[in-house]
């Protein structure tokens, strides 16, 4: 990742993040958001086959895969930007997007917070509209429900685009493919996960993560010259442990954190975590934070086989 150097105008490069930081940084964004976004796909298709609606599925597979389509189009112009632009300009759009990366996956965030307890419910409800108003509007709810995630999880990995390998991106699919399995096991009824506080803990981790995201931003931002103070360093911690070994590239890899960050960085990167953990980690009425409600399992060996 970048870290500015005392001269505003000059950049230096923290070494790579190790192999074990892409992969479990980038897997678990892939495990977290994967699940979100395969748990839509279950209540939708639950709700049809429930429903004696299977000839809607192709509909909803066809959504889906647009969906993905669409979340690889905004995953490749983030990470091939990275290869294509260099020097200051490379700067200036890196800070840029991470910027409107933060606020729109902050929204996602603190969204599926507080909507989450009645999403099975919501999205049951906009199926049965979807399925009197035609094909048309079951495909386009398809899309649009789990094409949100994917944007999201998009956005997570700008925090990789510098990263310069494929391992990102390998951690990100296995994370998606492991969220995959345990949203088919819940389906089936073969697989029991307490979702309130993997949703919590996780939401916890992409909070840091996004912080991360911002100081790297208005890092980048002061390097061109966009933000002022680019020059005042607020600390160095440089000599607290090796930032060269495993555990030193490993923070730097997920959380993008930097020993000397400056005081515009670090200010804003505290008073975030403040405001964002102090609305995340309210408590919510009625049912846990972070619990999506699933549509019920299919009990019949016939209903339990997605189609």
């Amino acid at each position: 990742m970048t870290a500015i150097a005392d001269a505003p105008l000059t950049i230096q490069y923290l070494a790579a993040p190790n192999v074990t930081a892409q992969l479990f940084g980038s897997g678990l964004i892939g495990l977290r958001e994967g699940l979100e976004a395969a748990m839509v796909v279950t209540i939708l298709v639950a709700f049809l086959v429930k429903s004696g609606r299977r000839d809607a599925l192709r509909w909803v597979w066809l959504g889906v895969g647009a969906a993905v389509l669409m979340t690889v189009t905004v995953f490749l112009a983030i990470q091939l930007s990275a290869y294509t632009i260099t020097g200051l300009a490379a700067e200036a759009i890196a800070g840029v997007a991470s910027l409107i990366a933060v606020v729109i996956v902050t929204t996602m965030v603190l969204w599926m917070k507080s909507a989450a307890a009645g999403l099975s419910g919501e999205l049951r409800s906009k199926m049965s509209e979807a399925l009197e108003r035609g094909w048309l509007a079951v495909l386009m709810l398809a899309f649009l429900a789990v094409g949100r995630e994917g944007v999201e999880t998009a956005l997570f990995m700008v925090g990789y685009a510098e990263a310069q390998t494929a391992w990102p991106l390998i951690g990100l699919i296995l994370g998606i493919l492991l969220a995959g399995a345990i949203a088919y096991g819940i389906y089936a009824g073969a697989v029991r996960i307490d979702l309130g506080r993997f949703f919590t803990y996780t939401g916890v981790f992409l909070v840091l993560v996004a912080a991360g995201i911002l100081s790297y931003g208005i890092g980048a931002l002061q390097t061109v010259g966009w933000l002022p103070g680019g020059a005042t360093r607020l600390f160095d911690i440089t000599g607290w442990f090796n930032w060269s070994a495993w555990y030193g590239e490993i923070v730097q890899g997920i959380f993008n954190i930097t020993p000397t960050p400056t005081v515009l960085q670090f200010t804003l990167w505290l008073a975030y975590l403040v405001i964002v953990f102090a609305v995340f980690l309210r408590p919510s009425r009625g049912t846990a934070a972070g619990t999506p409600d699933p549509a019920p399992a299919p009990t019949s060996s016939s209903e339990r086989t997605t189609p």
